[in-house]
């Protein structure tokens, strides 16, 4: 992955003209136009030798016009026939937003320098604390599903740097709409850990309000959760607040008819939501290049609004292009695509085996950009944390890894009867019939055990 530097990104901006475009402009320039030749002609021939011909049919110059147009017309769709299907332009050259290095070096961005411009070491050392206790707690999620105590997890290793840094930039009234990947938002946005792993455990729907931290409940349906953003920042517009909403999904989700009508709805509409898509190049098995011939930010661009690129490894690049992204939200100027070009290093969730897919060489390509390490490397050149910090912080990761295992083999077990309740607000024939069939299936069981006929 090449990394285009700021300067490079302002000329392009600029508009100057580089490249081939550029050379073939100067060198038709230069060359002179080659001069006419004078033709011989050859000596007439004398009617005797002259073959006979037959007077051409009149006709008038508006038809002559006419016949001739629509011969090279002709000859014009036979041509094309031939060659077949015009190849498509190659696609703009993609640049990609970045303020610290794989190595943790700080490196100049003009435009967006100035929304990290007063982040202080402490900050720093927030923003890696959060993502290193983002990390444990995913680690231990997955490590209680291979323990049976979690039906299923969806973990995150990799992407903290895009979850945390664009956590970090939401004000407490902005609104989130996760999908069930976000768990470094959701740590964010304050919500017990140990919450996110009740609907995993099959305990319950969710596991906490949403009103309580404007967090949405997880989606598990693909791309829906951008309808419900864009609906939610349309009335946010019409009730006059200066709030925005930002919108997680995926790589694989922009492919979905939802996330694409939300970006038309919100265009129309000028709705402030920023639509943040985590390409962490595999939708399940299926890579990227099979699924856009542009890379994703630039399709902002053909539903009327802005796209951006950022390094989603690069938790202050993100912080930075998120926190751009909501103030143009709530200045009125309408939506917003970043794309956090990042990496799934784990399966997509605990029942896939990403070895059936993708190479060890490609993996191990990406943990060189590992997102903690970078910071890590940059908190130590410049003397912003120390060995007691990274010892403390183990300590506070092996806490958090405790407590979370002890709460979730604590959870009781719900009611069965419990999932009818709630479905509906005001009851349901169908759902009131449903629980009769359930409640008298539970209950034969009971009779078995009395009549000694049970296991």
């Amino acid at each position: 992955m090449t990394v285009e530097s700021s300067a490079a990104r302002g000329t392009r901006r600029g508009g100057t003209q580089t490249g081939g475009d550029a050379g073939r402009t100067a060198r038709a320039a230069e060359s002179p136009k080659p001069a006419k030749r004078a033709t011989a002609k050859a000596p007439a021939k004398t009617a005797a030798e002259a073959p006979a011909r037959k007077a051409p049919a009149k006709r008038t110059p508006a038809k002559a016009t006419k016949a001739t147009k629509a011969t090279k017309a002709a000859k014009t769709a036979k041509t094309a026939e031939q060659a077949g299907p015009a190849t498509p332009a190659a696609p703009a050259e993609p640049q990609l937003v970045q303020l610290l290095t794989p190595e943790g070096k700080r490196v100049p961005d003009a435009e967006y320098d100035p929304y990290v411009a007063d982040i202080t070491a402490e900050e720093l050392r927030g923003l890696y604390r959060d993502m290193v206790l983002t990390r444990r707690f995913d680690a231990e999620a997955t490590s209680l599903q291979r323990q049976g105590e979690l039906g299923l997890w969806a973990s995150l290793l990799g992407q903290e740097a895009a979850q945390i840094g664009s956590g970090r930039a939401t004000r407490g009234d902005d609104w989130v709409f996760p999908t069930y990947r976000e768990h470094g938002v959701a740590w964010c946005r304050g919500v017990d850990p140990a919450n996110l792993l009740g609907m995993f455990r099959g305990v319950n729907h969710g596991g906490w309000d949403p009103n309580s931290n404007n967090f949405q409940l997880y989606t598990i349906v693909i791309g829906s959760q951008t309808l419900h953003a864009t609906g939610y920042a349309m009335g946010i517009t019409k009730d006059g607040a200066d709030s925005a909403v930002i919108a997680y999904f995926g790589d694989g989700a922009s492919s979905q008819g939802d996330v694409n009508e939300a970006f038309t709805f919100s265009a129309v509409y000028n709705a402030p939501v920023v639509f943040f898509c985590q390409n962490n190049q595999w939708a399940i098995s299926e890579p990227t290049e099979k699924q856009t011939r542009v890379p994703l930010y630039q399709r902002a661009s053909g539903f009327g609004f802005p796209g951006v690129r950022v390094d989603g490894n690069d938790v202050l690049a993100c912080l930075a292009v998120t926190k751009a992204a909501l103030a143009r939200a709530r200045r009125g100027e309408g939506p917003t695509l970043v794309e956090a070009f990042t990496y799934r290093m784990g399966a997509h969730t605990t029942s896939d085996d990403p070895t059936r897919y993708r190479s060890d060489d490609e993996r191990e390509s990406w943990e060189a950009r590992d997102p903690i390490q970078r910071l890590r490397a940059h908190l130590e050149a410049e003397g912003h944390a120390d060995e007691g910090f990274f010892a403390e912080l183990e300590e506070e990761s092996e806490a958090l890894g405790r407590r979370v295992r002890e709460a979730v083999r604590a959870m009781p077990d719900p009611d069965p009867m419990a999932m009818f309740e709630h479905t509906y607000a005001d009851g349901h024939a169908l759902v009131d019939e449903e629980r009769a069939e359930f409640a008298a299936y539970q209950a034969s069981f009971e009779d078995a055990d009395v009549t000694g006929k049970a296991n």
